[in-house]
């Protein structure tokens, strides 16, 4: 199944404050790994997120964080952030179960 992928604003304005070089990488990644199976976990790249509800998933690009939730046919990326940021974001962005 192919899904839609959907950018929030605040994640499109993260993605084109990546340099050129590190953004080539993470949209590489986006279709790679969330056009057809987002769902699926791996023990370095996705991972499904526990204690909240929002966001669902993160994607590990490198340095980079990309936090995302499924649904039936979509995926919509919340946020891009740089690993040291990733953890201030969830406090800010992130919903509680």
């Amino acid at each position: 199944m192919r899904y839609e992928i959907l950018f929030a604003p605040e994640a499109v304005e993260d993605f084109r404050a990546l340099k050129a070089n590190v953004r080539a990488r993470v949209r590489d990644a986006i279709e790679r790994h969330l056009r057809h199976a987002p769902t699926r976990t791996s023990r370095s790249r996705i991972k499904r997120l526990r204690g909240i509800s929002r966001p669902q998933y993160r994607l590990r690009v490198d340095g980079i964080r990309i936090f995302y939730d499924v649904t039936e046919d979509q995926v919509q990326i919340l946020a891009i952030v740089s690993k040291s940021e990733a953890e201030e974001w969830l406090e800010r962005g992130g919903e509680a179960t």
